[in-house]
């Protein structure tokens, strides 16, 4: 059975009197590829900004490979990568000066930062440009840098944040492929939030989010059957606004 990587219980967070979390909860195991489907406005973000310690709940609880957020969050947050939602990049340094300054923080050796710089490069089709300014870079190779860059630290688990904004059809086929590649090969949990339904089809589980809260939490086809829809797209449909 594999291990649980991300364990989130009954998490909580408002804004004055706007209840943007409530009592979330869901877990993800080792190698599962789970999406975080919600319209705008759902609570996508304050979730995710919750899970990389830039805010703090109200209540509940987060533990990332057992590490507890509150209490443990640098611990927490070295098993984590992400990829935001804004470009966070340094436009004016090279592709390897973003990905050497990342590697500082996590504390990497020049000798094993050398080594994984190249084998994430790689991977990603970018180790022509590893000298260039990310300034050059197309919108679609940007991401490729933050992605691998995500990755440098060897995290347990990916959290991507709506990361296909603002690319062509064709980077965001590629971006999705590329994450499904990964976590079959390295048996990383995945967190994909989004608010596009084609972006969920391939995930192993789909989270509902709306309005704060998970309302349906289940495979893609088990949620088509349970609507007796054709698609996922009707049946997210149907789900947030019968919840409305």
């Amino acid at each position: 059975m594999e291990s649980i990587i991300l364990d989130i219980k009954t998490l909580s967070k408002s804004y004055g009197q706007l209840k943007a979390l409530n009592e979330v909860t869901f877990s993800l195991s080792e190698g599962e590829y789970a999406s975080l489907l919600g319209p705008n406005g759902a609570g996508k973000t304050t979730l995710f900004q919750i899970l990389t310690g830039l805010f703090v709940s109200d209540e509940g609880e987060v533990f990332v490979n057992n590490s507890n957020m509150r209490n443990n969050a640098i611990k927490a947050l070295a098993h984590i990568g992400v990829v935001f939602q804004q470009i966070t990049l340094d436009l004016d340094l090279t592709v390897i000066e973003n990905l050497k300054f990342h590697s500082n923080l996590h504390g990497i050796n020049e000798k094993e930062f050398k080594n994984r710089v190249i084998e994430e490069l790689e991977q990603v089709n970018l180790s022509d440009r590893i000298n260039d300014k990310v300034r050059s870079l197309s919108g679609g190779q940007k991401r490729r840098v933050e992605l691998a860059r995500s990755l440098l630290h060897k995290p347990k688990l990916l959290l991507l944040d709506e990361p296909t904004v603002g690319l062509d059809p064709q980077s965001r086929r590629d971006l999705l492929e590329y994450v499904l590649k990964l976590k079959n090969e390295r048996k990383m949990a995945v967190l994909w939030a989004t608010h596009l339904v084609d972006e969920a089809e391939k995930s192993d589980t789909v989270i509902v989010l709306n309005k704060g809260k998970i309302i349906k939490n289940n495979k893609p086809e088990d949620i088509i059957i349970e609507y007796n829809t054709e698609t996922l797209h009707d049946a997210f449909v149907t789900l947030t606004n019968s919840k409305g």
